[in-house]
């Protein structure tokens, strides 16, 4: 079985581009650029994540409202109802009817989610893009160095694309799930659909 890049891994690797040495545990008492270099992990991998990929996006998940109130959960990126007729948004740690003019709902609502996935639960795709874009910021902002950025970058357009090919090949999609291309084929024709 292959052995995923771990948390503390992916910080040597932030640390190696800017010429630093490795730590042995993310624990304890850690130098200013370990410390900035998992901030800017944690940092990316939320960013990459908001983007919504095969492996975090969840649909048809109901959500119950409690007392009145529904609560987002506490990994959720963003919601969208499937219902186009509601209008929810995410205000605090609750959702708010703009229809309604509420945070009160008497029925549950069917969502998608995009989750933020700990560490240990990304793929190694992700992985790897999350910690060359994190290492190309973190070089940029602690060193600075144009030839660097340049070296990583590549790299990181590298991992971006296996990243999105893998992403391709596990959700099975096709021209048809995208709104846009949809539209567009109705819209080339000479005759009425």
């Amino acid at each position: 079985m292959a052995t995923l890049t771990s948390q503390l891994e992916s910080v040597n690797v932030m640390l190696g581009h800017i010429g630093e040495a490795p730590i042995n545990s993310l624990e304890g008492s850690l130098p200013v650029s370990a410390i900035t270099a998992l901030s800017t992990l944690k940092e990316v991998s939320k960013e990459v994540q908001a983007e919504g990929w095969h492996f975090n996006y969840e649909e048809n998940v109901t959500l119950t409202p409690s007392a009145g109130v529904i609560n987002v959960p506490s990994d959720a990126i963003q919601i969208d109802p499937h219902d186009s007729q509601v209008d929810v948004v995410q205000r605090g740690e609750e959702l708010f009817d703009r229809n309604s003019n509420t945070s009160r709902f008497k029925e549950s609502i069917k969502v998608s989610l995009i989750r933020l996935l700990d560490w240990d639960y990304l793929p190694e795709e992700a992985r790897r893009y999350i910690v060359l874009r994190a290492s190309r910021i973190f070089q940029g902002r602690t060193i600075g160095s144009r030839e660097l950025e340049a070296l990583i970058a590549r790299d990181e357009y590298q991992a971006r694309s296996r990243l999105e090919e893998a992403d391709y090949g596990s959700s099975d999609r096709t021209i048809f799930d995208n709104f846009d291309a949809v539209t567009r084929i109705g819209t080339n024709r000479n005759y009425n659909i």
